[in-house]
This record gives C-alpha cells, sequence and structure tokens, in this order.
C-alpha cells in the first residue's frame, strides 16, 4: 500500500517519506478500513516534530494522523463480517500504534470506526475525530449548556468551529471570536450568536455590548489558556467554567489563584486520548446524531494529495484555520 511515514523525527518536509508498506491485517476485534481521506491535528505535527522535548521515536517507523474517513475492507476475529462495506470516520487511529490513516489502509480497533451517512463525504469526515471528540468534552464536560452562554475563543478552529455547533444545538448563546471577516462569516453559519474579531475588537467590551454587562459567560472553550487567561477572568461569570484544550503561546501559564477562588471557578484541562470510555461514547453519540440530522457543519481548510503531505503538516504548524485534510484515494 502506499503511505507516508517518518523514521526519526524533525521538521515535515525533512522526515516525511512516500512509499509502499505492506498491507496491515486486522487482529480480533478489529476492521480493516481502506482510507479515503486523513486528518491532520496539532498533536500529529508535534509527534512528528518532536514537540516540548520528545524527540524519541516510540516505533522504528511511524505512519502519521489519528484521524480519517473511509470503508471497511475487512474485519477481524469477533466482529460481524456485516460491516464490510460500511462508510466510517476514524478517530485515535495512531494512539498507541505505529500506523495511522496517512496511507491507503489502516487496521483499527472496531469501535474506533464510526458509521459515516452517505450525506457526508470522506473529507469531511477526516474532519471529526479529535476536533469533534474534544469540542463535545469542551462543551458538555460540566453538564448542560441550555440557557447557558458560552464563550468559544478561535471559534473557526478545528475545534471551535465543532465547539459552537455543539453550544448552539444544545440552547446554549454562543459567543465567538475569530481573527479575520472570513472566519466571521464562517462562524456566524455555523450558528454562533456573536462574533468578534479579536484583532480589532476589545473582547470584554464586545461582550459587555452584546450582553449586557462583562461577567456573562457561564462556559469558556478554550484554545490559547494562558494568552487569554486574563481577558477570560474578566468575562466569566461567578462558578463559571473554563475548558481548556491548548496553550501554545503560553504552555507554562501562571496561575491567578485569587482571582481564581474569587470567582468560585473551575479550570478543566481536556485532552482528549485520556478522555474516559464514557465521554468518548457522548460524543460520538451526539456527533453522530448530528450528523444523521444534517446539523453538523464541516470546516475543510485545505485538501492536499498524499505527495503533499509535508505542505500539510507546515500547514497546520503555522495555524491553519479548520482542518487540513490528507486525500488518499481519488
Amino acid at each position: 500500500m502506499k503511505a507516508a511515514f517518518y523514521e526519526r523525527k524533525g521538521p515535515p518536509a525533512e522526515v516525511l517519506q512516500l512509499g509502499e508498506l505492506q498491507i496491515p491485517a486486522p487482529g480480533p476485534g478489529e476492521v480493516l478500513v481502506a482510507v479515503h481521506a486523513s486528518g491532520v491535528n496539532p498533536s500529529d505535527t508535534k509527534a512528528r516534530g518532536g514537540a516540548r522535548g520528545n524527540v524519541a521515536m516510540p516505533f522504528a517507523r511511524i505512519v502519521p494522523h489519528q484521524d480519517g474517513a473511509g470503508v471497511i475492507e475487512a474485519v477481524g476475529e469477533g466482529v460481524p463480517a456485516s460491516r464490510i462495506g460500511e462508510r466510517v470516520w476514524l478517530y485515535e487511529a495512531q494512539l498507541g500504534r505505529a500506523l495511522g490513516t496517512a496511507a491507503e489502509y489502516v487496521a483499527l480497533p472496531a469501535h474506533q470506526a464510526v458509521p459515516l451517512p452517505g450525506s457526508v463525504s470522506f473529507a469531511e469526515g477526516a474532519c471529526l475525530g479529535v476536533p469533534a471528540l474534544t469540542a463535545h468534552r469542551c462543551v458538555f464536560a460540566d453538564g448542560p449548556v441550555e440557557g447557558r452562554t458560552v464563550l468559544v475563543t478561535g471559534g473557526a478552529g478545528a475545534v471551535g468551529f465543532y465547539a459552537v455547533q455543539f453550544a448552539r444545538l444544545a440552547g446554549a448563546r454562543v459567543i465567538a471570536t475569530v481573527s479575520s471577516e472570513a472566519q466571521a462569516e464562517l462562524v456566524r453559519q455555523a450558528g454562533a450568536d456573536v462574533v468578534l474579531n479579536r484583532r480589532d475588537e476589545d473582547v470584554v467590551a464586545g461582550i459587555a455590548r452584546a450582553c449586557g454587562g462583562e461577567r456573562a459567560v457561564d462556559r469558556i472553550v478554550e484554545v490559547a489558556f494562558g494568552a487569554n487567561l486574563g481577558t477570560n477572568l474578566k468575562v466569566l461569570k461567578p462558578r463559571g467554567v473554563i475548558a481548556a484544550y491548548a496553550s501554545d503561546a503560553e504552555p507554562e501559564p501562571k496561575l491567578p489563584f485569587w482571582p481564581l477562588v474569587a470567582l468560585d471557578a473551575a479550570v478543566r484541562f481536556v485532552l482528549v486520548y485520556v478522555m474516559s470510555r464514557q465521554a468518548h461514547e457522548a460524543a460520538i453519540a451526539a456527533t453522530t446524531e448530528a450528523l444523521r440530522a444534517g446539523k453538523l457543519r464541516h470546516n475543510v481548510a485545505r485538501l492536499l494529495p498524499l505527495e503533499e503531505i509535508a505542505e500539510a503538516h507546515r500547514l497546520v504548524e503555522q495555524g491553519a484555520g479548520g482542518k487540513v485534510v490528507v486525500q488518499i484515494r481519488p
């Protein structure tokens, strides 16, 4: 099978290779999927680049990417043969394994291949996985949001875009921040009630203007925890929650203990790879329901062929809005 892989960590153009590898066989409880599209996440690029000093190779050769979409071609022992031919979206395909979705085939546990409605393209299916599961956890980990105000920072990003939709579908008032007018229009179409361009608007003032007061936010879905903490402390209601899933600009932020205590605030850290099975199942169920009802939009920022996987990784590292997808099959 054609695949992209790396045998040492480093910059994408230097370490990513294309070649022919053996098609994996599905083990007990697994399915073999013919991959049509492979989604690129920041965690994929950080793993390849050796972020935060993680330069050791867990396997001699790694086919990257956790997310993807395709068709089940074979099943292992214990998996019903009726699943063969099923369109599916994939998540955490490379977690603890050497072979991810940047290849023509991938074998993975059957529960990590989720039915994909025919109305959703493979490229759109490859947008789900890490972003959708993370978004759902951030929005709902601390209870229902109906009637509450939810702030989603980076609302046009891969995670933020789904967070806006999950919160809106659940009856929340949604405020989202973006960094361009094109992103603002995209997020409005996704259902955000208030959209603020953080580059030319004061976010605190914008929230106060839209909500009749600064402290209007019950829950925050946060992509830049350290960088935005000061702003969040000005808009969060007492007993509010900050659910943070990234903090790249300030990877070791200083916590303002007393201001957080004064709000009786909760800070939740969300990492999809260590979420409980129950949290995964809840997110998958909600995603499936929304997909079947045709109520979930997808933001494919770029679609590139497998031969341009290094460019796909570079775009993600530069902060491409939305999901960068690698097309494996025409």
